[in-house]
């Protein structure tokens, strides 16, 4: 009667006995490779102690991973898309069952989602347990076990604030270590004593950690994470979904989020917001040399002061290359964007393509958007960086044939099934598989422009569309390059929270929001339950059609606001209350 927390001690003592981390070679990610040590020795050596909590850095990014969900056989599985696969965002790779499908058929049940949430985060968190039991007696200097306890306290609170989402409420360990002998309690906790928990730790984590991380230290936790941390877990609290028992009916309403509404947590969320734009210590990243330049370069920066909280990469990696790249640049086993995240961009002057006024041409669909959707998606004819050699030559997406060339394999219905490739966070001059053509990229957990629509949302949710609102969102649709990147004035409050969904919609892609979004807002009945659509390119010499076709029905339960617990657990404790609709 254990649940995987519980019963990985053996597999988490494992980790203490022969672990691995990544530590980096500027830094604190690289690969090292420790064997022969058990609790003792490890936390009587000071570099194996450092080694052990980088170790619980190395899975600060799986929820967000855009090679989450596989399919195929368990020693050779293959990528089948992430978090982006399982919302409107994008379709997965294959038809070959994973949890993404099941998420985009409605089909998602206990029995075939991925343990990974569950897994990972509580192995995560006993380690955390056990540095910060062993910690004392290492031979550190106080100043530096200050600072790696309050680190620790961060990632827990990181991995609680996974499992959170995820689940709703879930059960708090506090700081005990249990093993396989012992009876173990696994009655979840309530919402409410959740987030109070990780806002307590982010709050306590803070005090000792410096509000930026810089040199060496660049990645690690800081005063600036704990607070941007907080922010987005009061933020989710106050939102529809949590903020009044949200599935009423269950005996257990209390788990899954607060029995009654309070306006006060929008103030909370807009507060903590605000606090970390306040310090003046984040910006956005601006290059004005062309339109949207900014935000294409921020994601191939290795360093920069739009990143809050980050998952370092090696120095030298295509990482994303691999996933997203076309299969001419032998890439292509990540999700492919659908029509409905395209046709969510606007027109470069702002203006929605359903707008009349707008100027879009459904003919030229492309022409004149606003510049983040040609660094967010690769249609037809998109520029990309030749593999061994140099310069771009266009992608061809077409049907038919255009200046002599054929269907290729990147071709609508053979390469991609929607007619579109993900170009989020691609370097523009690395390519798959190419050692030639490589970059220096990390991959954003937080980052500063997701912030500033945080404390948008919540503002504008306590006191409506104030000025103060208006410069975050705009802020971000300038740095985007949209002319005049003013939104139109007198929005009331709910034309107001339109515009910041759809620029969160937009802005914040592929990376790991869009699906919890829709749920925190409980508008997952008419987002997911939709027919997805893609775009058909056919070319005859220079005369060109866009055609747009359907690509998949999705479906959409009640029961899917939540995720279920993995049915293996549940199995375990009758005490462990599985979500209502599993």
């Amino acid at each position: 009667m254990k649940r995987i927390y519980f019963q990985v001690v053996a597999y988490s003592s494992l980790v203490i006995v022969c672990f691995f981390t990544s530590c980096k070679k500027d830094g604190f990610l690289g690969q090292t490779q420790t064997s022969n040590l058990n609790q003792t020795t490890v936390f009587a050596d000071s570099a194996n102690t450092v080694a052990f909590l980088s170790n619980i850095y190395a899975n600060v990014g799986f929820s967000a991973s855009a090679s989450r969900f596989t399919y195929g056989p368990p020693l050779a599985p293959i990528p089948n898309g992430g978090i982006d696969a399982s919302s409107d965002e994008a379709e997965v790779y294959n038809s070959g069952g994973s949890t993404a499908l099941a998420w985009e058929t409605g089909t998602i049940n206990p029995a075939v989602v991925t343990d990974d949430a569950y897994k990972i985060s509580y192995i995560n968190i006993r380690s955390v347990n056990q540095l910060l039991k062993n910690l004392p007696k290492a031979p550190i200097n106080a100043f530096v076990k200050t600072q790696m306890k309050a680190e620790a306290r961060f990632l827990r609170a990181w991995y609680y604030a996974i499992l959170l989402k995820h689940y709703g409420g879930i059960h708090l360990v506090g700081d005990s270590i249990y093993t396989y002998t012992e009876n173990i309690p696994t009655t979840r906790n309530t919402y409410e004593e959740c987030v109070n928990y990780i806002v307590s730790e982010c709050d306590a984590a803070g005090q000792d950690l410096p509000f930026t991380q810089s040199g060496v230290n660049y990645g690690r936790a800081s005063q600036g994470a704990c607070m941007a941390l907080k922010a987005r877990v009061l933020l989710y609290a106050a939102s529809p979904l949590f903020n009044q028992a949200p599935l009423k009916g269950t005996k257990n309403d209390a788990i899954l989020g607060y029995t009654a509404y309070s306006k006060e947590r929008w103030k909370a969320a807009e507060d903590a917001a605000l606090a970390v734009i306040s310090k003046n210590a984040y910006s956005l990243y601006i290059d004005n040399s062309t339109p949207g330049i900014g935000f294409r370069d921020l994601f191939t920066m290795r360093y920069n002061k739009e990143y809050i909280f980050q998952l370092m990469r090696p120095t030298g990696n295509s990482d994303l290359e691999a996933l997203f790249d076309p299969p001419s640049r032998t890439g292509s086993h990540g999700a492919f964007p659908l029509q409905g995240l395209v046709d969510a961009f606007p027109m470069s002057n702002g203006k929605a393509i359903t707008d009349p006024t707008s100027g879009y041409d459904p003919q030229n669909p492309y022409l004149h958007r606003d510049p983040r959707l040609d660094f967010t998606v690769i249609h037809d004819q998109t520029p990309l960086q030749n593999r061994l050699a140099s310069g771009t030559s266009p992608i061809n997406i077409y049907q038919g044939t255009f200046n002599g060339v054929s269907t290729g394999p990147d071709a609508v219905h053979v390469g991609t099934s929607t007619g579109y490739y993900v170009n989020k966070m691609l370097s523009p001059t690395a390519v798959s598989q190419d050692f030639l053509h490589v970059t220096d990229r990390v991959l954003p957990l937080i980052r500063y422009a997701e912030v500033l629509l945080n404390y948008a949302e919540a503002a504008n949710e306590y006191e409506g569309s104030t000025a103060q609102v208006y410069q975050a969102v705009e802020a971000i649709r300038q740095r985007a390059g949209l002319v005049p990147y003013q939104l139109p004035a007198g929005l009331s409050q709910s034309d107001m929270r339109l515009a910041i969904q759809n620029e969160r919609r937009i802005e914040l892609a592929f990376e790991e929001h869009r699906f919890w979004d829709v749920r925190r807002w409980k508008i997952a009945e008419q987002t997911d339950n939709i027919q997805t659509k893609g775009m058909q390119v056919d070319r005859n010499g220079n005369a060109v059609t866009y055609t747009i076709f359907d690509v998949r029905k999705r479906n959409f339960r009640t029961a899917m606001y939540l995720w279920p617990l993995p049915q293996t657990e549940v199995a375990k404790s009758p005490s462990l209350i599985q979500n209502p609709g599993y």
